[in-house]
């Protein structure tokens, strides 16, 4: 009888992890015997752990036990504590020139949208943004207007008309960070070269004024902006005419786009998981990073994200910095969260949620060590604030919040023109108007799941290596950016996906 799997990650760790379920009795790692049942993607102990004694995995601490363990027993928050200890920088001591392509290797392209500014987008939408929650029904009405009418259909380089309501730009904050997030991710989008035109509607009596956004950015209306305000023009009726009317101008300029051979070098890919799993270090994050390094090898970028979720491996990026001014941004970021988790009356350690516990993640640490594998091995080169535009080539990071949409609205925010985003437990996420694939940490997700998720890197536990389905992932990347339609584009996902960071108060 075959003996159940399991897989320990680094020669010093004192846990293994359950590729298979394990029934108590079975005898796993040199003849540990597991005293109770464990299911897959949860860990083990393989040797006597006393209590207050580190927990390792990744070769890493992941977490203290609370009370002493015995081998062969469950491994989870129930036996596990978190408390601090020193971590040791070490800055850009990891840091390494990226010499380009391999031996060989030839240059990879997709076909994309050359705009006008010299950036390439992998889409050809026209987007509406509302100011103020108080113009998120009058977008939404323009958008299905013109949706029902079936004019699309004389445009067909044209992949849509996209409303983005949000929950803000009103009872908030006129100046300071607040505005400066919320005035970043607007023009973030505005700007974005998966668009070819943006319509701005707001109400006009909001904090968040248009003609301010355009001022701070020297926005001036034409072919590619347009904007108005409900109570200038005369109400909700007249307001929706008269957006409609705009985008039917628009359309004959968007759909003269068309698709050209460009260099992966003007790929922008976000980084993101949700819904993880015991496996997602082990499968999809580390392929992920594979990929990643492929594509800095190509010269393009990839943008690792959320804070909170690389909180206890900081010193893994740190490390990687290009330089000591870098790795101290990361610190940086570390020390305001934690300062605003205090005033917030929160913890670091809230996440992982209660599903991620569910797949075997115990704590934030160990999450955290998990998730940055997605950012591969290259050098960290940059460190970008919430939405800000991504100007630097090669693996960089932004500051978000985990919660994956706000996430990735900052990333997309920031210029990104393709998502990859891994999970283990089944995220329904889609992307307007960037392109979202989805990576499933294990194959019994895949099958329950397929018209979700876009690639299988289960079978990474079967014997497929992670270099091989880097390259996979890679090739999915590229087909995807010439306009190979995602799942979540194909179930329509991407249009309640906006959700800017509120940072303050709601007043």
């Amino acid at each position: 009888m075959t003996s159940p799997r399991t897989l320990r990650l680094h020669e010093t760790d004192n846990v293994v992890i359950a590729i298979d379920s394990l029934a108590t009795g079975k005898t796993i790692d040199g003849g540990v015997v597991v005293s109770q049942p464990v299911a897959r993607g949860h860990k083990i102990a393989v040797q006597p752990i006393a209590s207050g004694e580190a927990i390792r995995k990744f070769g890493q601490i992941i977490g203290f036990a609370s009370g002493d363990i015995g081998a062969g027993e469950w491994v989870h928050e129930h036996n596990v504590a978190m408390h601090d200890f020193e971590r040791d920088y070490a800055f850009a001591s990891e840091a390494r020139e990226e010499n380009g392509l391999l031996p060989g290797e030839q240059p990879a392209t997709f076909e994309g949208f050359r705009r006008a500014d010299g950036r390439v987008g992998t889409r050809n939408y026209i987007g509406i943004l509302s100011s103020v929650n108080c113009s998120a029904t009058v977008i939404d009405f323009i958008a299905d207007e013109i949706n029902r009418s079936g004019i699309l259909a004389d445009y067909p380089n044209v992949d849509g008309v996209v409303p983005f309501t949000h929950g803000t730009g009103c009872g908030m904050g006129s100046k300071g960070e607040e505005f400066d997030v919320l005035a970043r991710t607007q023009w973030g989008y505005a700007s974005h070269p998966n668009f070819s035109a943006v319509l701005l509607i707001g109400l006009g009596c909001e904090v968040f004024q248009i003609p301010r956004l355009k001022k701070m950015f020297g926005i001036v209306d034409g072919d590619h902006f347009q904007s108005l305000t409900i109570q200038e023009i005369g109400g909700t009726r007249k307001a929706i005419e008269a957006g409609v009317a705009k985008i039917r101008e628009m359309l004959p300029l968007a759909n003269a786009s068309v698709r050209e051979t460009v260099p992966a070098s003007e790929l922008t890919v976000a980084l993101q998981c949700g819904g993880s799993d015991g496996y997602s270090g082990l499968t999809a994050n580390p392929a992920l990073g594979v990929a990643v390094d492929i594509l800095v090898r190509h010269g393009g970028t990839a943008i690792l994200s959320e804070t909170p979720e690389i909180f206890g491996a900081e010193h893994l990026l740190t490390r990687r910095a290009e330089s000591a001014e870098v790795g101290q941004k990361i610190v940086d970021l570390i020390d305001w969260w934690r300062e605003y988790a205090a005033r917030t009356g929160g913890e670091m350690n809230n996440n992982p949620s209660p599903g991620n516990k569910a797949g075997g993640l115990t704590t934030i640490l160990e999450k955290s060590l998990g998730a940055v594998a997605k950012g591969g091995s290259s050098t960290l080169r940059e460190v970008y604030r919430y939405a800000e535009r991504v100007t630097r080539k090669g693996f960089v990071y932004m500051d978000t919040p985990g919660y994956d949409p706000v996430a990735a609205t900052g990333q997309v925010a920031g210029g990104a023109n393709v998502i990859c985003f891994t999970t283990g437990r089944g995220s329904a996420y889609g992307c307007k108007p960037t392109p979202s694939l989805k990576l499933a940490t294990n194959s019994d997700l895949y099958a329950r799941m397929e018209e979700d998720m876009d690639v299988n890197c289960g079978d990474i536990i079967e014997g497929v290596s992670l270099e091989e389905k880097g390259r996979e992932i890679f090739q999915i990347i590229l087909d995807t950016a010439s306009g190979k339609r995602s799942k979540s584009e194909l179930l329509g996902y991407g249009r309640n996906e906006f959700v800017p960071w509120q940072i303050g108060a709601t007043m």
